[in-house]
């Protein structure tokens, strides 16, 4: 039995919706935790104060932002090493192959923020928010999509893949430029001079984890005190990662490194940020909380802006010619992927914790209900198409 219970769980977590699965119970646990009489221990776990002190150097922040800050900085991390590897040899290698995801990936962004800042306009604290329901969140999307089991065409899986790896390119270009704190130069400075020594590492072929994750910290706690925000530093690491080993051609240094990543992100970082991120307490919640700027702005925005924003370009750059319809895709599947591209749970919770941190207004409440709202309906509807059109197929 328990050898039975061993092969269970190991195939769990081989399947390709596991990391999906365990978001959504994550995401469950929260809402139940923060509905229940348990929620004042939900709340002050995660307003729980962390302090790290070295010397005069000093980092204390609640739990809920060591996890934003710090174990984010182990998901960009990650998906900095997707985007090098796919870039360099992998499906965004080609310039045919990266228009379609390319132009679907800025529709994507463009047209939910867009609706957003329309819907909000004359609120200016909430207009902070505009980047929110412009994220797409690749673990829940693909975890939907795995439900439809090996019908699911191979070359759909690539196409939503790498959008989100461009939706995620996006999101830290957003991240980067508008939502950094006030600029401290001096610790701006610190994290610039990694960047030099970590060319060196990369161009003399320097493959010890240990160096790269000294680098990295020292780059971290860099970001963290200079006002930027310090998940970027996930990325700038990334870009550096040797690609093959110049000693020894077999060794595959970012590779691995991704390969040994997967699943603690999957599985421990994504839930854990969920858990901590979606725990919106429902009581006294009614149609006037619904149809706040915020939320109202963020739900139509990932389920209308995604779909038409993804669609709508992609449909244009086939009927151009710049791009080919993704063999064993239709005009329906594509659809139906634009579709489940409005979830935007993960990512969306995120640039959501950063828009509104400062802005001295709480609207954390405003700005989870309209993600949940906006992703459910986008999962659904986008499971329901893809389901009828392969059918089809």
């Amino acid at each position: 039995m328990i050898r039975t219970a061993q092969e269970t769980i190991a195939n769990f977590f081989k399947m390709e919706s596991a990391s999906g699965l365990l978001l959504m119970a994550a995401a469950v646990l929260a809402m139940i935790m923060a509905n229940s009489p348990l929620a004042p221990w939900y709340e002050l776990l995660f307003d729980t104060p962390v302090q790290v002190k070295i010397g005069q150097l000093d980092v204390a922040k609640p739990l809920l932002l060591w996890i934003n800050d710090g174990l984010m900085a182990m998901f960009f991390f990650l998906v900095g090493l997707e985007l090098k590897r796919e870039l360099v040899e992998g499906e965004l290698s080609s310039l045919r192959k990266i228009v379609l995801p390319g132009v679907g990936a800025i529709g994507g962004m463009a047209i939910p923020a867009t609706i957003y800042l329309f819907v909000n306009a004359d609120d200016p604290t909430a207009v902070s928010g505009w980047a929110i329901p412009a994220a797409t969140d690749i673990a829940f999307a693909l975890g939907i999509l795995s439900l439809l089991g090996s019908r699911v065409p191979v070359a759909l899986k690539v196409f939503l893949t790498s959008l989100a790896i461009f939706d995620d390119l996006g999101a830290i270009i957003i991240i980067a430029i508008f939502y950094t704190a006030q600029i401290s130069l001096t610790s701006l400075a610190v994290a610039g001079a990694c960047i030099p020594v970590l060319y060196l590492l990369n161009r003399y072929g320097v493959t010890a984890r240990s160096v790269y994750r000294m680098v990295g910290i020292i780059m971290w706690v860099s970001m963290l005190k200079s006002g930027v925000h310090a998940t970027l530093t996930g990325v700038i690491l990334a870009l550096f990662i040797p690609m093959r080993s110049p000693s020894d051609p077999d060794e595959r240094p970012l590779h691995d490194w991704q390969h040994d990543l997967h699943v603690l992100v999957a599985f421990m970082i994504l839930p854990v940020f969920a858990f901590a991120n979606a725990g919106l307490a429902l009581q006294g919640v009614g149609l006037e909380q619904m149809l706040h700027g915020v939320p109202l702005g963020i739900a139509l925005g990932l389920f209308l802006g995604k779909q038409i924003g993804v669609f709508g370009l992609c449909a244009l750059a086939i009927k151009l010619q710049w791009a080919d319809m993704p063999r064993g895709m239709n005009w329906l599947s594509l659809y139906g992927t634009s579709v489940l591209c409005g979830v935007g749970f993960t990512m969306s919770l995120f640039v959501g914790s950063l828009a509104f941190e400062s802005s001295g207004v709480n609207m954390i409440f405003d700005e989870r209900l309209g993600i949940i709202i906006g992703s459910l309906f986008s999962g659904i509807l986008g499971y329901l198409v893809l389901r009828f059109s392969l059918n089809k197929a």
